[in-house]
C-alpha cells in the first residue's frame, strides 16, 4: 500500500517556480476537515475545546485557520504565547502548558489571562512571588508513575519524564491554591507519544476521570475540567491502521459516564492538546534530487537536509517518499536519501525502494505537518525553509519565507566582523 500525496506534480512544479525546494507543504482543506470531525468526535461534551499543540507547527497562518474551526492555542513558551496572542487567542483560548518556566513567562500568561498548567508543585511559590494574586481558574499536571501501556505494545514511562506532580503533590497543591482564592481546577496529563491505537485516551480518561473524583471529594475544589493533553499519533508507515478520532470520542464518553457523571461531576469539560494528529499528515517536505553516488551503497542527494526536518536523523523515524510523477513506476532501486550535513545521520531514508530517481526529480516527503519544520535548525548554517500554503481552491501562498544568510548574520550585529559577513550577503 503506498501513501498518496495531497497534491500533484504539475501543482509542485507551478510552486517551484516562484518558491524553490526545499519547503514544507500544508493542505488548508484537509486541516480544516480534520479540525471539525476532532470537533464532531466529542461533541457530547459541552465544554469540549481541542487547544492545538503550537510546537508542533508554530505558524500564525496555520493557528489563524484552526481558530477559526474553534481551536485554542496550547502553548509552552513566551514566543508561543506571543504568537496565539497575535492571532487573537486570548483568555481561556490559550493553555500555558510548560515545565521549569522562567518567571516572565507566568507573568506574561497572567497578564493575557490564559489558563495557567502548573508542572511542578514548587511552581506555586513561583508563581506567588513572581505573579503576587492567583487567578480564579488554575490547573495542575499530573504524572502517576511506573509504566503506562496500550493494546497495541505502545508505552511510555511516566516514571522516567521530567513532567508533572505525584499524586499527593496534586492533592496538596490543590488545597494550597484554593486557600489561595482559586476556584476552578483543571487536571493534565500526558502519558504516550504518537499512540495509534484508540485505546490511549479512554484508558487516560478513566485514569484521570477517577482522580478527579478522589481530589473533589478530600480536597472540596471543583474539577472543571480534564485535559488529556496530547498523544494520539498518526500512521506514519504505509498500510498502517489510523486511529479513529470517532471510536476514541466515544471511547472517552463511555468512561466520562462510567465514572464522573455518577460522581454528581457531568458538568466536567473535556480538552485536548494534539498537534501531530491535528495537522501532522497535512503536511509535507519537497525537495529535489541534486546528486547521485554510487559507492557500497547508492545515494540520491536532495536540496534538504536534516535542518529541514530532524526526525528520520533524531530518532531514526520513517517518513515516506514519493517520487512525483513516478507514482506507479515500478520499486526497481534501493536508495539511502540523504542530505548534505557533515552527519552521517543526515539520511531521510535508508535502504528504501524507490523507483529510479533521475537529477531534478522532485521528492515528497509525507507527514511533516506536526514537528517538521518546527524543528529546525542552523547545524552547518543551513538555513530554514520557506513554508507554503496549499488553499481550498487550489491557489497557493508562501506563509513563510526561506531564511537569508542575512537572518543568519544578523545575531552578529554587535560585533566588529558584521559589516564584513554582510559584504558577502
Amino acid at each position: 500500500m503506498m501513501k498518496t500525496p495531497f497534491t500533484t506534480k504539475e501543482k509542485l512544479e507551478e510552486i517551484i517556480r516562484e518558491i524553490p525546494t526545499p519547503f514544507h507543504i500544508y493542505d488548508e482543506k484537509g486541516i480544516r476537515e480534520n479540525a471539525r470531525l476532532v470537533k464532531q468526535a466529542f461533541s457530547w461534551n459541552p465544554g469540549f475545546r481541542e487547544y492545538f499543540a503550537v510546537k508542533a507547527e508554530p505558524n500564525p497562518v496555520i493557528l489563524k485557520i484552526l481558530q477559526e474551526e474553534g481551536c485554542g492555542c496550547d502553548c509552552s513558551s513566551l514566543t508561543e504565547l506571543m504568537m496565539a496572542k497575535a492571532i487573537g487567542s486570548s483568555g481561556d483560548m490559550t493553555m500555558f502548558s510548560s515545565n521549569d518556566t522562567p518567571d516572565e513567562e507566568y507573568i506574561y500568561a497572567n497578564d493575557m489571562n490564559a489558563i495557567i498548567n502548573l508542572d511542578d508543585f514548587t511552581m506555586i511559590d513561583s508563581f506567588a512571588r513572581t505573579v503576587g494574586t492567583f487567578p480564579k481558574t488554575m490547573c495542575c499536571r499530573y504524572n502517576p508513575g511506573g509504566v503506562f501501556k496500550v493494546s497495541n505494545g505502545i508505552m511510555d514511562t511516566p516514571g522516567d519524564a521530567k513532567y508533572g506532580m505525584t499524586a499527593d503533590q496534586l492533592f496538596k497543591a490543590f488545597r494550597i491554591l484554593k486557600s489561595n482564592g482559586v476556584e476552578n481546577f483543571g487536571i493534565h496529563s500526558f502519558l504516550v507519544s504518537n499512540a495509534v491505537t484508540n485505546d490511549y485516551y479512554p484508558m487516560l480518561a478513566k485514569l484521570l476521570f477517577q482522580l478527579a473524583v478522589e481530589v473533589e471529594k478530600d480536597t472540596g475544589c471543583h474539577i472543571t475540567f480534564i485535559n488529556l493533553s496530547g498523544g494520539i499519533g498518526i500512521p506514519y508507515k504505509p498500510g498502517d491502521r489510523p486511529n479513529d478520532i470517532l471510536e476514541i470520542g466515544e471511547g472517552v464518553r463511555k468512561a466520562y459516564e462510567e465514572v464522573l457523571v455518577p460522581a454528581g461531576m457531568g458538568d466536567v469539560a473535556i480538552y485536548t492538546e494534539m498537534g501531530r494528529f491535528m495537522t501532522g499528515p497535512y503536511g509535507a517536505l519537497v525537495t529535489t534530487a541534486i546528486h547521485e553516488k554510487n559507492i557500497m551503497k547508492n545515494y540520491i542527494g536532495v536540496d534538504a537536509c536534516a535542518c529541514n526536518l530532524m526526525r528520520p536523523a533524531m530518532y531514526g523515524a520513517y517518513h515516506h517518499i514519493t517520487v512525483m510523477g513516478k507514482e506507479n513506476a515500478p520499486l526497481t532501486n534501493i536508495y539511502d536519501v540523504t542530505g548534505s550535513l557533515c552527519e552521517n545521520n543526515d539520511k531521510f531514508a535508508i535502504d528504501r525502494m524507490l523507483p529510479k530517481i533521475e537529477m531534478g526529480d522532485i521528492l515528497y516527503i509525507h507527514d511533516t505537518g506536526a514537528h517538521g519544520f518546527a524543528m529546525g535548525y542552523n547545524y552547518n548554517g543551513k538555513l530554514r525553509s520557506a513554508e507554503v500554503l496549499l488553499h481550498e481552491d487550489g491557489s497557493f501562498e508562501k506563509i513563510r519565507r526561506a531564511e537569508t544568510p542575512s537572518d543568519y548574520f544578523a545575531t552578529f550585529s554587535e560585533l566588529p566582523v558584521y559589516r564584513t559577513l554582510m559584504s558577502e550577503v
